[in-house]
C-alpha cells in the first residue's frame, strides 16, 4: 500500500469547474454525501454509504457470484471491451458489489486492469490476500503471453476501436461516483493506486503503458475531485464569513458550528486527494514522462495539460510547465505534438497568460523553431500556438520571430502554409483604424481594404519570392478570402488617380499587384491549389460550387469592362501585359451576350491586336495567342465576332511573313540586319499563333522549309530565326498529322505530311552539326519529338490506317542523335558556357543549365525505352552512371529498368557492353600492364557492382540474362590474347575481375554452367598459374564454385580497393529479443547482400536519447563488438596485409590457401557471435541498469547520457534518487490557499533559471 506523506497546505477557494465531471455533483450536499467514513474503519458488508446507491439496482447484475478462481471476473473487462452499456451503470453495479464485499470487489477491479494489459493471468482470492503487489505482478508476468506485441491499447480492430476511449470514461465515471466517501475509506483507492504505480514500473511494455494511461485519468479524475472540493470550501467560507458578521443577536451560533464542522471534514478530504494526487504524480507521472515508449510519454503531457488547464490554480505554475518545456525536445513527433496542443488549451485563455510569462520567455525561442520541425503535423501546431501567443500580447514575439513564420507562406505543404498564413493576416492584416468601424462602407480606393491590399504588396515585393504569389494566395486564402477577393479595390489602385496627399503605387508594386489580382482570380475560379501543393482537384461541394459560380459571374462583370482600360494603360509593358492577358482565361463568355457587353469585347479584340503588333516578347505572344483561343469557343454566340477578328488578325501576318521573306532571300543581295529583325519578329508572332490555332489554310511549311534550306547552303542564316522555323515547321506537321488522325482528309494529305516529316527530319539532322548551341539543342529536342510521334507507336489504338507514316531512324542519324548527348550533356558544369547567358558564376544559371540538360538527356533516353532506336545505344549513356550520378543518376538508373521490361537479355548485353567500353578506354590511357588497384579500374569494378544490385533479388526472372552477360564478358576477356605468346595474360583477363561482382546473381546450377563455358577458353596451363596477374582468373573461377559462399574471393581481392568505398561506421543496433533472432535466422545465402550494401552486421542499439530532436552520433564500438559483412579481420590484420601488398607487390599469392583460412576464420566468427547472442539480454541488463538517474537541480540533465529511465528500476528506489538531489522534480502538489485569505508575499524561486536548468548549448539546440 501507498503510505502518502501527510502535507499541510493551505488552500485557494478557486471558481472554476469542468463541466465534464461535474454532470451529477451536488457541490453543497444537502443530503449528506460528503460525509466519508471514519478513517481506519472497514465498511461492513451489506451496509449500503449514503449517496452511493447503485442506479441499476441488483448487487450482482453484472459480476455475478465470485468464485475463488477468479473466472467470473472476466465480466467487467467484456463490457468496457464492447463499450455498449452505459458506463455510469457499470460502475454503480461495481459500487454495490464493493458495499458487499470490498475484498472481492478490489479484486474484480485489479483483474479489471491486468486483463486490459492483455495478460492472461487472473488474480486469485488468496494471491490477493496473501502476497505483496509487486509478488502479483511478477506472477502475472511470468503469466504474460508474449507471442504477439498487442495488447486491447493497441490493437487493430473494430472491436477494439474504441476500448481505451471507454476505459478512460470508466476510470473517470469510477471516481466521480466514489467521491463523496468511498475514495476516502483509506483503502480503495491506496490498492489501486499502489496496484498502477508497481504495473508502471513493469518491464512489459502493455502493463507500463496501460497502468500508466489507467493512473494519469485516475490523476485528472482527482484534479476535478479536487477542483469540487475547492468550490465547496469557497462556499462554506463565504457562508461562514456572511455569518459571522452578523450582530451578535442575529448570529446563529448553531449554524457557525455546522459551517465550521463543514470546513473541516472539506479540509480533511482535500488533504487525502493531496496525498492521493502526490503518490501518482511522484510514483507514476515524474518517471514514465520520459518512458523509452512514445505512446507512454505522449500520455503523460497530455493529462497534465488537461490539469493545467482544469485546475490552473494549483498546477498552473513553473514547477509543472517545466515537464512541457523539457519535453518538447523530445525524438518523436507525436510527444513534441502533445506539447504544444497541451500549451495551446493554456494560451488560448487569456486570463492565464499572466502566469505563462515566465514560461513563454524561457521557450519562445524553441517554441519558434518548432515551426521548421521535420514532423509537419507539429510544425503545423507550433505555428498556430505562437498565432495563440501573437493573439494574447502582440510584445511577445520579436520581429525576427515573426519573419521566422512568415516565410513558411510559401511551404509546399499547405497545412504548414495555411496555419502562417493565419498568423500574418492577424499581425499585419487584422487591425483596422477606430475610427473605420463606425464610418459607412467605402469602396475601391477609399475601402478599408485599400491599405490592406497596400500591405499585401509590400510584404510579397519584400519577400523576394515573386515567382510565388500564387503560393502567398493559397496560404491566406482561408482566413482573408474577403480581403482577396476585394477585386474592385484592386482595379481602382490601378486605374484611379491617388487621392490627395496619397502615395502612389510604384511600377514595381503595380507589377506585383497584378500578378496577386491574377493569382486571387484563378484560386477563385479553380477552387485548388496550385500546382505543388495539394494531392491534386477533389470534388467540390455543393456550396463551393455555388461560390464558385457567383465568383466566375463576378469576376466576367468587373473585368470585361475593366481589362480594355487596363491593357490600354500598361501596353508596353511585357510584364504587366503577359498577366492581364490570361484573365479571359477565367471569363464565364456566356456574360459578354447575356450582359450586352459586346463593344467591350470589341475592344479587347482590339488591345490584343495592338500588343501583338507592339510586341515580340515570346510570353506576351503566347498570352496573346492562349486568349484568342479560350474567346474563339465555338460554344458561345461570341465565336463569329472573335473568329474574324483573328482571321484578318493572321492574314496581314502571313501576307507580311511571305512580302519579307521573298525580299529577305533575293540572290545576289546581302540582307541587312532590318530585314532580318522583320523576318523574325513576324516569324515569332506567327509561331506563337501556330502553337494554338491550325494555320494549316496559309501553307506555312514551303516558306519556312526554304528559309531553312537557305540557311543550310549559305551557313549565315541568323540563330533566332532559325529555331522559331524549325519550331513553326514543327507546328505544321503537328497540325497536319492531328488533322490526319481525326480521319477528315484524303490519302494525298497523308502522302503529302509523309514527305514533309521525312524532309524536315533531314533538315533538323543537319542542324544538329551547327556552330550555334542553341540551334542544335533545338533541332536534337524538336527530331527527338518527331521520331516518338511516327515511331511504331503511333499505328497503336486501332489506328493501321496511319502505317505509311512510320518513320526509323537509319544508323546515322542515330549516331548523331548519340554524338550529340555524349558532346553537350556529359560534359562538366564550368564546360557549359553557352547555357548560362555568360553567367556562369551565377547559381541559379548553373541550376538552369543543367536543367536543360536533364531534359535533352530524358528526351533520348525515351527513344531507347521505346525502342525507337537500338538498346545497346544505352551502353554509352549507361557508362556515365557513376560518374553523373547527382545529376543524371536517376534518369540513367529508370531507362535501364525500362531496358529490362522490354527486353532483359538486351539490357543485360547493353550493361556489360558499357563496361567493356570502359574497360577498353581505361586500356588505352594506362596500357595493358596497369594497376587493378588504380581509382580507373576500382571505378568500373564499383559501376559493375552498381550494375549488379539493379537486377533485384529474384534470380529466376533475371536468370537467362545474368547467364548472357557472363557469357560475353568471358568471350570479351579472351578475345585479345597476349603478344608475347601463350605463357602470358590476354590482354582483357583482368576484366574478368569486374565480371565476378555479376557472380552472386546466378544460381547454383546456372554457376557449373558458366564454369564449363569459362574452362573453353582456358589451357591446362592457365589452370595452373598462381602468379598476380592471374589472380582475375582464379577470382572468377573461386566465385563460380556451387558450393562455395557467394562472391567470398571476389571480396578478398577487392578489399583493398573498396574498403575505403564500402564500409561504413558501425551501426548501432537494438539489444531487442526480436532483432537477436532475426540476426540468428539469417543464413548464408543473403550475405552477399550485406556486402553489396556496404552494411555492417548490428550488434548493439544505443538508447536514444528524449531530451531533443537533434540526432547525435552513436558511440564507436570496440572491434571486438562488431564484424564485417563476409569474414572476420582484425584491424591490425588488416593493416599488416596492406603493409605487405605495399612492400611485397608482386610477390604471388596461394589464393586457394588464403580462401580455406579465410573460411575458417569465419566459422570462428560466427561461433564467437552464438555464444554472444546468448549472452545479449543478460548485457542488456547490465547496461541498463548502470544507467543511473542523474542528480541536479538543472532543468534538463546533461545530455551526455540519454533521460530514459530503466524500466526495470523499482519505484521506491526512483523516488528516493529523485527526491535525493532533484528539490522540485518531486515536488508535493499544494492546492492554492482560499481567494479569502490574505495572498502570499514570498516569490516563488524561478524554476526556469537558466543557470540552474541547462546549458545554453540545450536552450539553443536546433531541432535539424
Amino acid at each position: 500500500m501507498i503510505a502518502a506523506p501527510e502535507l499541510h497546505t493551505e488552500f485557494n477557494f478557486s471558481q472554476e469547474t469542468d463541466p465534464h465531471f461535474s454532470s451529477d455533483t451536488d457541490f453543497e450536499d444537502p443530503d449528506g454525501r460528503n460525509q466519508k467514513t471514519s478513517k481506519g474503519k472497514t465498511i461492513k458488508k451489506g451496509k449500503k454509504v449514503p449517496g452511493e446507491k447503485g442506479k441499476g439496482g441488483g448487487l450482482n447484475r453484472m459480476n455475478g457470484h465470485h468464485q475463488e478462481n477468479g473466472m467470473e471476473n472476466m465480466m467487467l473487462f467484456e463490457v468496457v471491451k464492447m463499450g455498449k452499456s452505459a458506463m455510469q451503470s457499470v460502475v454503480d453495479d461495481w459500487i454495490e458489489s464493493y458495499k458487499h464485499d470490498r475484498d472481492m470487489a478490489l479484486l474484480d477491479l485489479i483483474n479489471f486492469f491486468i486483463q486490459c494489459s492483455g495478460c492472461k493471468g487472473v488474480v486469485s482470492a488468496e494471491m490477493f490476500r496473501h502476497m505483496q503487489n509487486s509478488e502479483i505482478i511478477r506472477k502475472m508476468t511470468e503469466e504474460f503471453d508474449e507471442d504477439s506485441g498487442d495488447y486491447p491499447l493497441t490493437i487493430a480492430g473494430p472491436q477494439w476501436k474504441k476500448f481505451k476511449s471507454s476505459f478512460c470514461e470508466f476510470i473517470g465515471v469510477l471516481v466521480r461516483q466514489c467521491q463523496y466517501s468511498i475514495i476516502y475509506d483509506e483503502y480503495m483507492m491506496d490498492t489501486v493506486i499502489s496496484l498502477l504505480t508497481g504495473l508502471s514500473d513493469s518491464q512489459v511494455r502493455a502493463f507500463r503503458h496501460t497502468s500508466t494511461l489507467a493512473a494519469m485519468k485516475l490523476m485528472t479524475a482527482l484534479v476535478n475531485v479536487a477542483l469540487n472540493l475547492s468550490i465547496n470550501m469557497d462556499n462554506t467560507q463565504r457562508q461562514y464569513e456572511t455569518e459571522r458578521n452578523k450582530m451578535i443577536g442575529k448570529r446563529a451560533n448553531d449554524k457557525l458550528e455546522l459551517l465550521l464542522q463543514k470546513r473541516k471534514e472539506l479540509q480533511e478530504n482535500q488533504d487525502e486527494i493531496e496525498n492521493m494526487m502526490n503518490a501518482i504524480f511522484k510514483g507514476v507521472f515524474v518517471h514514465r514522462y520520459r518512458d523509452a515508449i512514445a505512446e507512454i510519454r505522449a500520455i503523460c503531457i497530455e493529462e497534465i495539460g488537461v490539469w493545467m488547464k482544469m485546475y490552473s490554480d494549483a498546477f498552473l505554475n513553473d514547477s509543472y510547465l517545466k515537464y512541457v518545456g523539457w519535453t518538447m525536445h523530445d525524438k518523436q513527433g507525436e510527444v513534441r505534438l502533445k506539447c504544444l496542443t497541451a500549451l495551446q488549451g493554456l494560451y488560448y485563455n487569456r486570463e492565464l497568460n499572466a502566469k505563462l510569462e515566465l514560461f513563454t520567455s524561457r521557450f519562445k525561442d524553441r517554441i519558434v523553431s518548432m515551426t521548421l520541425d521535420k514532423e509537419y503535423d507539429v510544425a503545423v501546431q507550433a505555428i498556430k500556438l505562437l498565432t495563440l501567443v501573437l493573439h494574447s500580447s502582440d510584445e511577445v514575439l520579436t520581429s525576427e520571430d515573426c519573419e521566422n513564420v512568415y516565410h513558411l507562406v510559401y511551404s509546399a505543404h499547405r497545412p504548414v502554409a495555411v496555419a502562417a498564413g493565419e498568423f500574418l493576416y492577424k499581425k499585419l492584416f487584422s487591425h483596422r483604424d477606430p475610427e473605420e468601424e463606425g464610418m459607412p462602407k467605402r469602396r475601391g480606393r477609399q475601402s478599408p481594404n485599400a491599405n490592406l491590399v497596400k500591405t499585401l504588396v509590400f510584404f510579397f515585393l519584400e519577400s523576394e519570392l515573386h515567382e510565388h504569389a500564387a503560393y502567398l494566395v493559397d496560404s491566406m486564402w482561408d482566413c482573408a478570402s474577403e480581403l482577396l477577393k476585394d477585386w474592385e479595390c484592386m482595379i481602382s489602385l490601378l486605374l484611379e488617380e491617388p487621392l490627395p496627399g496619397e502615395e502612389a503605387l510604384t511600377d514595381r508594386q503595380e507589377t506585383a499587384l497584378i500578378e496577386i489580382m491574377l493569382c486571387t482570380i484563378r484560386q477563385a475560379s479553380e477552387c485548388h491549389p496550385p500546382v505543388g501543393r495539394g494531392t491534386g482537384k477533389r470534388v467540390l461541394t455543393a456550396k463551393e460550387k455555388k461560390s464558385q459560380l457567383d465568383d466566375r459571374t463576378r469576376i466576367t462583370e468587373l473585368f470585361a469592362v475593366s481589362l480594355p482600360q487596363l491593357l490600354s494603360k500598361y501596353s508596353v509593358d511585357a510584364e504587366k501585359v503577359t498577366n492581364l492577358l490570361q484573365l479571359p482565361q477565367y471569363f464565364d463568355l456566356e456574360i459578354y451576350t447575356t450582359g450586352r457587353l459586346e463593344k467591350h469585347l470589341d475592344s479587347l479584340l482590339r488591345q490584343i491586336r495592338e500588343i501583338v503588333a507592339k510586341h515580340t516578347d515570346t510570353d506576351v505572344l503566347e498570352a496573346c495567342s492562349k486568349t484568342c483561343h479560350a474567346l474563339c469557343n465555338e460554344e458561345f454566340t461570341i465565336f463569329n465576332r472573335v473568329d474574324i477578328a483573328r482571321s484578318q488578325m493572321l492574314d496581314e501576318l502571313v501576307d507580311k511573313f511571305n512580302q519579307l521573306l521573298e525580299d529577305f532571300l533575293q540572290e545576289g543581295e546581302e540582307p541587312d540586319e532590318d530585314d532580318a529583325y522583320q523576318v523574325l519578329s513576324t516569324l515569332k508572332r506567327i509561331t506563337a499563333f501556330h502553337n494554338a490555332h491550325d494555320l494549316s489554310r496559309w501553307d506555312l511549311f514551303n516558306s519556312n522549309y526554304k528559309l531553312l534550306k537557305t540557311g543550310i547552303e549559305n551557313g549565315d542564316m541568323p540563330e533566332q530565326i532559325v529555331i522559331h522555323a524549325l519550331q513553326c515547321t514543327h507546328y505544321v506537321i503537328l497540325w497536319n498529322l492531328a488533322k490526319i488522325s481525326e480521319g477528315s482528309s484524303t490519302k494525298d494529305d497523308m502522302v503529302n505530311l509523309r514527305k514533309q516529316m521525312r524532309a524536315f527530319c533531314q533538315i533538323c539532322q543537319h542542324y544538329l552539326t551547327n556552330v550555334n548551341t542553341t540551334v542544335k539543342e533545338q533541332a536534337f529536342t524538336i527530331l527527338c519529338d518527331v521520331l516518338m510521334i511516327f515511331s511504331h507507336q503511333i499505328v497503336s489504338g486501332g489506328r493501321e490506317n496511319m502505317e505509311p507514316l512510320v518513320y526509323n531512324p537509319d544508323s546515322s542519324l542515330q549516331s548523331d542523335l548519340l554524338n550529340f548527348i555524349l558532346d553537350h550533356v556529359f560534359i562538366d558544369q564550368d564546360d557549359d558556357s553557352n547555357s548560362t547567358d555568360g553567367q556562369q558564376d551565377d547559381e541559379a544559371g548553373k541550376i538552369e543549365a543543367l536543367h536543360k540538360r536533364r531534359n535533352l538527356l530524358a528526351a533520348y533516353c525515351k527513344l531507347i525505352v521505346y525502342n525507337v532506336v537500338e538498346i545497346n545505344t544505352g551502353a554509352d549513356i549507361f557508362k556515365q552512371y557513376m560518374r553523373y550520378y547527382n545529376d543524371y543518376g536517376d534518369i540513367i538508373k529508370e531507362t535501364m529498368s525500362k531496358t529490362r521490361q522490354i527486353d532483359k537479355i538486351q539490357c543485360a548485353k547493353t550493361l556489360i557492353l558499357s563496361l567493356q567500353q570502359l574497360f577498353n578506354e581505361m586500356l588505352s590511357e594506362l596500357g595493358c600492364n596497369f594497376d587493378r588497384s588504380s581509382s580507373a579500374f576500382c571505378g568500373i569494378k564499383e559501376l559493375a557492382r552498381r550494375f549488379s544490385l539493379t537486377f533485384g533479388l529474384d534470380q529466376v526472372k533475371t536468370r537467362d540474362a545474368i547467364a548472357m552477360l557472363h557469357k560475353d564478358g568471358i568471350e570479351f576477356a579472351f578475345k585479345e590474347p597476349s603478344p608475347h605468346g601463350e605463357g602470358h595474360t590476354p590482354i582483357n583477363l583482368a576484366f574478368l575481375d569486374i565480371l565476378s561482382e555479376f557472380s552472386s546473381k546466378l544460381l547454383r546450377q546456372d554457376k557449373k554452367t558458366v564454369h564449363v563455358y569459362l574452362e573453353k577458353f582456358m589451357t591446362f596451363q592457365m589452370a595452373l598459374r598462381r602468379e598476380d596477374c592471374w589472380l582475375p582468373l582464379i577470382s572468377y573461377r573461386n566465385s563460380l564454385q556451387v558450393g562455395g559462399d557467394d562472391d567470398t574471393v571476389s571480396v578478398i581481392s577487392g578489399i583493398s580497393s573498396r574498403g575505403s568505398v564500402r564500409s561504413k561506421k558501425t551501426k548501432p543496433a537494438t539489444a531487442k529479443r526480436k532483432v537477436a533472432e532475426a540476426e540468428e535466422s539469417s543464413s548464408s545465402d543473403g550475405m552477399w547482400m550485406n556486402r553489396e550494401q556496404s552494411l555492417q552486421s548490428p550488434v548493439m542499439m544505443q538508447t536514444p536519447h528524449l531530451t531533443s530532436t537533434v540526432m547525435r552520433e552513436p558511440k564507436r564500438l570496440r572491434p571486438e563488438e562488431s564484424y564485417m559483412g563476409v569474414y572476420p579481420m582484425q584491424p591490425e590484420q588488416q593493416q599488416q596485409q596492406q603493409q605487405q601488398q605495399h612492400h611485397h607487390p608482386q610477390t604471388p599469392i596461394d589464393y586457394n590457401t588464403q580462401v580455406t583460412w579465410m573460411l575458417a576464420q569465419r566459422q570462428q566468427e560466427e561461433a564467437r557471435q552464438q555464444q554472444e547472442r546468448a549472452a545479449m539480454n543478460y548485457a542488456k541488463l547490465r547496461t541498463n541498469l548502470q544507467h543511473a538517474i542523474r542528480r541536479g537541480t538543472g532543468l534538463m540533465e546533461d545530455d551526455e547520457e540519454p533521460i530514459v529511465e530503466d524500466v526495470m528500476m523499482s519505484s521506491e528506489g526512483r523516488i528516493e534518487d529523485l527526491n535525493e538531489g532533484m528539490d522540485f522534480d518531486t515536488m508535493d502538489i499544494d492546492l492554492p490557499p482560499s481567494k479569502n485569505r490574505r495572498e502570499r508575499t514570498e516569490l516563488k524561486p524561478d524554476y526556469f533559471d537558466p543557470a540552474s536548468i541547462m546549458e545554453d548549448s540545450v536552450l539553443g539546440v536546433s531541432m535539424f
